[in-house]
């Protein structure tokens, strides 16, 4: 089954935005994609992001939620927090 799922194309692209210190910190941006499904998704990102910074301990487990999230509605997600990050090892 999710090997079905994997080689179905993505639906929509989204980019997830670092606005700086001052809450609110995220916006989510549409590149292409269903306008409502789009809009529930960014509702979801929100609750998770909302008043956390990108430093915080908690960002990245919610990071990783919001990036399971985008996979199971085959969602394209970009990161941008303002800086280069490193290469992850996984």
């Amino acid at each position: 089954m999710d090997e079905e799922l994997e080689s179905l194309p993505p639906v929509g692209h989204v980019k997830i935005v670092y606005l700086g210190p001052a809450s609110p910190h995220w916006d989510v941006h549409a590149v292409f994609g269903d306008t409502r499904q789009i809009d529930e998704f960014r509702t979801r990102v929100m609750a998770r992001l909302q008043l956390l910074p990108h430093h915080d301990p908690q960002f990245r487990r919610n990071r990783e939620r919001v990036n399971r999230d985008a996979e199971r509605e085959r969602l394209i997600v970009e990161w941008d927090l303002g800086f280069e990050e490193p290469e992850s090892s996984n």
